[in-house]
């Protein structure tokens, strides 16, 4: 009656070298049919036998819906009935804004268990890019940042869509009307606020700099945005050298005018209002601080000036006795 699953891999159903299972129990379940979902996946040999043990071990209906991932090494009649009663395994996934994909990627794989290639096969979902009408190869920039609740063993497709769906939730109705205005699309736009969201370190310079975009895009200048860059070169630096601005890419806005192919990262909801409705200011130029607030300027003239002024703040500071080497 206490036969353990993991005791003999044979009587799991399982094969060497093939030692879990994932089993879903649906709403509602009885255990009757959560019994024969672990049957079909060769977790258990016999429903009634199994019935039986939860029957008198007192368990038949402390049974919740999810899914689950069993151990056929580990796993016991008595230890898939706790589980089973507990609930299934969440794992609490954060994507912080203005992540990348190649950064989202590891994050959903380690939080459900999967292998990175099967996520990754599903941020380069056909479907999916269909039906958000993008134009690019992935996801980028539409699995929404934002802390999500998954199942240890979610398919990953699931998860995509999960996010997707979040994406879809955020973007408000309204904003249809305002692409109109703009004459832009839904992707320039995430594209844009993925922009955004890598210049801005403070909220209330997100609708300045995307101002500044805005008029560089009217004006046919290029955006010269450095995180395009970064992005073209396929890594983070926290300065981008002159050699970096010859790179050959569509992502690299010194030598394209317009919007790369594509977001270059995960913008939130305050990059995509801050990319919808810029700020009313003529500025077409913005130098960063150390601290990374901006000196926003309207003349290539006004803005070597200010970043003259910045490396004479920084030298200035560098000779003060707490800068001093």
């Amino acid at each position: 009656m206490l036969a353990a699953c993991g005791a003999d891999a044979e009587r799991c159903g399982l094969g060497r070298g093939n030692t879990s299972r994932a089993v879903v129990i649906p709403a509602g379940a009885t255990l009757g049919s959560a019994a024969d979902s672990l049957h079909r996946v060769g977790l258990i040999k016999s429903t009634a036998l199994f019935r039986l043990y939860a029957k008198v071990a007192g368990q038949e209906r402390a049974i919740k819906a999810g899914r689950y991932r069993f151990s056929c090494d580990k796993a016991t009649w008595r230890g898939m009935l706790e589980r089973l009663a507990l609930g299934p395994d969440e794992r609490r996934l954060t994507v912080p804004e203005g992540y990348r994909l190649t950064e989202i990627v590891p994050l959903i794989a380690e939080t459900i268990g999967a292998p990175e290639d099967s996520v990754w096969a599903a941020v380069r979902d056909t479907a999916l890019r269909r039906e958000l009408d993008i134009p690019t190869p992935d996801l980028e920039g539409y699995l929404f940042p934002d802390t999500y609740h998954l199942a240890f063993g979610a398919p990953p497709d699931e998860v995509i869509q999960t996010m997707v769906r979040r994406f879809q939730q955020v973007w408000q109705r309204e904003w249809d009307a305002r692409l109109q205005e703009l004459a832009m699309n839904r992707h320039d736009i995430v594209t844009l606020a993925s922009i955004v969201e890598k210049e801005a370190r403070l909220d209330e310079e997100r609708a300045v700099i995307s101002a500044v975009y805005h008029n560089r895009l009217r004006d046919g200048m290029p955006l010269q945005a450095d995180p395009t860059v970064q992005y073209a070169r396929g890594q983070h630096t926290n300065r981008v050298l002159y050699r970096d601005l010859e790179i050959e890419s569509p992502y690299n806005t010194y030598r394209n005018a317009g919007l790369p192919p594509g977001p270059i990262a995960a913008p939130g909801q305050a990059s995509l209002y801050a990319a919808l409705y810029p700020a009313q200011v003529p500025f077409k130029f913005f130098v960063a601080h150390p601290d990374g607030h901006h000196e926003f300027r309207v003349t290539f003239r006004e803005h070597t000036e200010a970043r003259a002024e910045i490396r004479r703040e920084q030298r200035r500071r560098q000779r003060e006795p707490n800068g001093r080497s």
